[in-house]
């Protein structure tokens, strides 16, 4: 998440004492990593792996999420990172309503819908936060 006073420089980002100079470094990528391999964990085995239509799907939303915030980042502008941006917040949203979907066919469990949802939450804020950041600088950097 992106705390404090923040400076962009060229390709890379400074926020407080820490520099996001690649995509690997943003903590919303690093989240939304998690819940990638959530994803695939829980739709590898069972009756889940068998429901090709929305095994392949949450995971391509999935994907879509932690796509959408590395190739934003190598955007030439804020204005442009922040579509991405928002991108990746409407595939969480999509995996989160993919998820209620296999707890009801009991693919998953109560708790393991539970704990992705809150990582794809804190995700989504930590998107969010970035994207009101970004949102502040456009016009101040010339994006």
């Amino acid at each position: 998440m992106v705390q404090g006073k923040c400076v962009v420089h060229g390709s890379q980002l400074k926020a407080g004492n820490v520099k996001i100079e690649r995509f690997e470094d943003i903590e919303a990528w690093k989240k939304a990593r998690e819940v990638v391999n959530s994803i695939y964990q829980m739709s590898r085995d069972g009756e889940f792996s068998k429901d090709f239509a929305l095994r392949t799907q949450i995971r391509r939303a999935a994907i879509s999420i932690i796509s959408n915030i590395a190739e934003g980042f190598s955007r030439r502008s804020n204005r442009e990172f922040v579509q991405f941006l928002f991108v990746a917040k409407a595939s969480a949203a999509e995996v989160q309503s993919q998820l209620y979907i296999a707890m009801d066919q009991c693919y998953i469990s109560n708790e393991q819908f539970e704990e992705i949802y809150e990582l794809l939450d804190h995700c989504v804020r930590q998107i969010s936060n970035f994207i009101t950041y970004l949102r502040g600088r456009i016009g101040h950097e010339g994006n």
